[in-house]
């Protein structure tokens, strides 16, 4: 059975829903506050990875998924998806990662780990998934709503509510278990590189290397309940350190640009779930957020266990 749907958020978690959504037959509004190329998504490096993200069944389940659609996605050539070789440094010994069972190629070399995950440039992504969207019927609403409750007369009608609200979710859900967690990154010219290296033991702190088309995303920062987006030139001078330290080949390479985020992060993990509550006039609410620093690696995922929380309503 289809359902009016208004999906609240149009970065990489509330597109991905509203996609799959739409192409399963539900009529679907996104309401947003803001363009996809104004969220935070766009700032995201975007390499597949469940970073900061703690094991469990189901997240291994939601990054499964969506290591293989992005992967179907780059051999169909979409738009800024693309298989990257990846090594990941390591300075102890480490068992096998819990992730490792979603990725084909994953291999244990001395000092490190190699693999190949989908690398995204989410500008492009984003609008690619915007234009995939409406090109299917969706209609997007440019609205900043105050409470969940507003959101099914601002998309015209709803039977379903998809909160995807990100960080916002901390006070439309009353949620305190949402927090920032900022992150610093620097793009700079591509010398030509096309494998990316992570080293998240750095002493220095957290570093990776990610390449991309035209540029390569260095960073970076992860810092729990830090609200302040400003760019900082010390960790950005940190941040060229440690990348240079651990890519020998930067040597030199322009600063192109510098940017700070908030990534939208929850204590206990994501929160993927039909609200037991519905919401006034009869709205069923189902929730999607706090992916933090792994919305990529688990958007696609998360929506498809949306569109059965959704379908399983209905039927209910």
């Amino acid at each position: 059975m289809s359902s009016k749907v208004a999906v609240l958020g149009a970065g990489i978690s509330g597109l991905a829903c509203a996609v799959r959504l739409r192409e399963h037959g539900h009529a679907v509004t996104v309401v947003t506050a803001d363009e996809p190329a104004g969220t935070v998504s766009r700032l995201a490096a975007a390499v597949w990875y469940p970073s900061h993200t703690a094991a469990d069944p189901r997240v291994l389940t939601w990054a499964h998924r969506t290591y293989e659609e992005l992967s179907a996605q780059a051999a169909a050539g979409v738009p800024g998806v693309v298989p990257r070789p990846t090594r990941m440094i390591l300075r102890r010994p480490h068992a096998t990662p819990w992730w490792a069972a979603a990725v084909p190629d994953f291999t244990v070399a001395p000092g490190e780990w190699r693999f190949t995950v989908p690398s995204v440039e989410m500008e492009v992504y984003l609008q690619w998934l915007l234009d995939r969207f409406e090109a299917a019927g969706g209609r997007v609403v440019r609205h900043r709503v105050e409470r969940l409750s507003d959101v099914p007369r601002v998309a015209g009608g709803a039977d379903v509510v998809v909160n995807a609200s990100g960080l916002a979710a901390r006070d439309l859900a009353a949620d305190p278990a949402v927090h920032p967690a900022r992150g610093q990154i620097v793009g700079v010219a591509n010398p030509g590189l096309v494998t990316s290296v992570r080293d998240e033991e750095h002493p220095a702190g957290m570093t990776y290397v990610h390449p991309r088309s035209r540029d390569v995303v260095l960073g970076g920062t992860f810092q729990p309940g830090v609200w302040d987006t400003t760019v900082d030139p010390a960790t950005t001078a940190a941040i060229l350190a440690r990348c240079l330290d651990l890519v020998p080949e930067l040597a030199g390479a322009a600063v192109l640009w510098q940017a700070a985020g908030l990534r939208p992060a929850r204590h206990g993990g994501a929160r993927v779930e039909l609200d037991p509550v519905e919401l006034p006039g009869g709205a069923r609410l189902v929730h999607d957020y706090g992916h933090g620093g792994a919305g990529v690696t688990l958007a696609w995922g998360c929506a498809d266990e949306v569109l059965t929380l959704i379908s399983s309503a209905a039927g209910a």
